[in-house]
């Protein structure tokens, strides 16, 4: 009875110990595809919305198929809203990278407060801590810049794109100065709006993002 016992115990042991190397391995495993993968959060305005154009023709639909294409196991969410502002990013961002937990935030605002002629140190405020507040949740920052039209004077102009060097250097993040730089003065790639790019001009906005966005994947 005694060595029928011992044997059980045996038999039950080298169960247990089979069942937990198993489930030891299946996390090690999931956990390595887990980290084999990337996300990408855009958070921008109408520019990275795809606005008053299918949203599979906007820069970062055809950035997600380019990195497919190219076997990048990126995963690319668009969290952009046209008409945002960065007070308005500023209140939904927390729960975008709670949600998504991406690798990298693509941080694309700024524009529509410029064209409110809103204050300056407002919006560098709000893109500092929407970088601030990215870092915390462990994912780095592109921060794209974007330039205004004239309308406010030549001083709040430059002061605004400033506003992006500034940023890059105090908050140590990578920065991509302009996204419209490619289709500059190019009025024939934009909307009747001379301000939203169209569907033509979003591969040269796509491979613009791609080139900063290379280095840090």
């Amino acid at each position: 009875m005694r060595n029928y016992i011992y044997g059980l115990l045996i038999l039950i042991s080298t169960y247990i110990t089979f069942n937990l190397s198993a489930a030891s391995e299946n996390s090690t495993i999931t956990a390595g595809k887990a980290n084999s993968d990337k996300t990408i959060l855009v958070f921008g305005d109408s520019l990275s919305a795809a606005y008053n154009i299918p949203i599979e023709q906007g820069w970062v639909s055809l950035l997600q198929n380019f990195l497919k294409t190219n076997d990048l196991n990126v995963k690319l969410v668009n969290a952009s809203i046209s008409g945002e502002t960065t007070s308005g990013g500023l209140e939904r961002l927390e729960k975008q990278l709670k949600l998504y937990n991406p690798d990298i935030v693509i941080l694309e605002l700024g524009g529509n407060d410029g064209l409110r002629g809103l204050s300056l140190t407002a919006t560098k405020e709000n893109l500092s801590e929407m970088i601030k507040l990215s870092t915390k949740y462990n994912s780095e920052v592109l921060l794209v810049g974007i330039k205004i039209p004239p309308n406010y004077g030549r001083t709040y102009t430059s002061r605004f794109e400033k506003i992006y060097t500034d940023l890059a250097q105090s908050d140590d993040v990578t920065l991509l100065p302009f996204l419209l730089e490619p289709i500059t003065n190019k009025l024939h790639l934009l909307q009747a709006d001379g301000i939203h790019p169209k569907a033509e001009a979003q591969p040269l906005l796509m491979k613009h993002v791609f080139k900063t966005l290379e280095s840090m994947l």
